[in-house]
């Protein structure tokens, strides 16, 4: 991943040098900026592969920067939280970040989760979202599923409601062809985690949850099921 460009906002300087160092050490390229507003014109001018965003830097703040990101691109946004049980959090993710991490962060963790968001964005993705590098979803009977009105090319990477397509992030759209693939079935959110997030391990289960409602608001609120206790199912 040597070629990896990671733009990273942070306006804690010690904070900011130690973790561009560790970075840098492990092969990427990162451009370092103090400031929401400063981070957003770098990102604009550099297009970088990811974004690592604290939720309270000056400026433009982190959620914010977080929007300004997504409405421009589907670049993979990490966002950096001092609180795991803050409002924050959720705040971020809805606001279209794809994973956050907890701070104080150690830098390995760091790293891992940042190659586990490039392996299925990026360097390990096709520039419109296809399958990352160790993920394949289930093959399919067929290449275009049918839900009522909505339809999944499973090929194509596009999805469409009522003949309209439908604009997904490569998080949405993997999620929605886990579903696609497992119709009627009931996934736990620890599966949507190892699966779609490519978490080994335990995480953090709000992440499935604001992304399952973030997909809900595009394809309907009623195609995707709660099973109260267990996880979510496709409605067929």
């Amino acid at each position: 991943m040597a070629d990896t460009h990671v733009l990273f906002v942070e306006d804690d300087d010690v904070i900011r040098e130690a973790t561009q160092l560790a970075l840098e050490r492990d092969g990427f390229v990162v451009t370092a900026m103090p400031d929401g507003l400063a981070g957003l014109e770098a990102f604009r001018a550099d297009r970088p592969d990811i974004a690592l965003v604290d939720v309270m830097v000056p400026g433009l703040d982190g959620v914010s920067l977080c929007r300004r990101i997504r409405d421009e691109s589907t670049v993979p946004v990490i966002m950096l939280s001092a609180r795991a049980d803050s409002i924050d959090v959720v705040l971020g993710l809805e606001a279209g970040a794809d994973d956050y991490v907890t701070k104080p962060f150690d830098g390995a963790v760091l790293v891992a989760r940042i190659r586990a968001v490039l392996r299925r964005f990026g360097h390990a993705s096709g520039p419109d979202g296809s399958h990352a590098a160790g993920w394949e979803a289930a093959e399919p009977a067929e290449a275009v599923l049918r839900f009522g009105d909505l339809e999944v090319d499973t090929e194509g990477m596009e999805v469409r409601k009522g003949g309209r397509p439908v604009a997904l992030t490569p998080t949405e759209m993997r999620l929605l062809l886990e579903f696609s693939n497992s119709p009627g079935t009931v996934l736990s959110r620890d599966r949507l985690l190892e699966r779609v997030w490519d978490y080994g391990w335990g995480g953090d289960t709000r992440v499935v949850d604001v992304h399952v409602q973030r997909l809900r608001g595009k394809i309907g609120q009623d195609r995707i099921e709660t099973v109260r206790g267990f996880g979510y199912k496709l409605r067929g």
